[in-house]
């Protein structure tokens, strides 16, 4: 009987936990306006503290050889001022992309790794919905080959490159799982 009792208790805990908004998957409309699929998920750790897990693929060549195929992998922790999922929320991100192409008479083929800072803005549309807005600000070191659009074994030059600047931009929908 005990064990039905805790077996009991236990199943309510973990169905009330679902209920709450604890897990989210996420896309960028941003990232889409340039043809890039992408997708995140987003979880608590706490009432005011959530993880985000986003990650970037652009595999597409246009007109006349122009491209930019990359991956991205973007991790954030977010501490929201009121409740998690709503309202302001500052974090600390980091970044890490692979990319090869252009879309003048160089080709780059190269790597990327930083972090930044984060504002942004979650707005409840439903039960289900968000809406959120966010600008981050940091760093990314920059290493790759450079080249002339003719690909060439021998014909590129190595080189590297500190940014500083936007690194992260966001108009994105969360529909929450749980």
């Amino acid at each position: 009987m005990k064990r039905i009792l805790l077996l009991l208790i236990s199943t309510i805990g973990v169905l009330h936990s679902l209920t709450a908004q604890n897990v989210g998957i996420k896309t960028n409309t941003l990232y889409w306006l340039t043809t890039t699929p992408n997708l995140g998920v987003e979880f608590s750790l706490d009432k005011k503290l959530t993880f985000e897990l986003t990650g970037a693929y652009n595999p597409w060549t246009f007109k006349n050889d122009k491209k930019m195929h990359f991956w991205l992998v973007q991790p954030e922790i977010k501490y929201w001022t009121c409740e998690k999922f709503n309202g302001h929320f500052i974090g600390l991100h980091l970044h890490g992309a692979q990319y090869f192409g252009g879309f003048s008479s160089k080709r780059y083929d190269g790597y990327l790794v930083g972090g930044g800072g984060t504002y942004g803005y979650d707005w409840i549309l439903s039960p289900h919905w968000n809406l959120e807005a966010a600008i981050g600000i940091g760093y990314a070191h920059l290493w790759y080959k450079e080249s002339e659009r003719i690909p060439c074994a021998k014909c590129y030059e190595k080189k590297h490159k500190n940014y500083f600047g936007p690194t992260k931009v966001a108009l994105t929908l969360t529909y929450f799982i749980f």
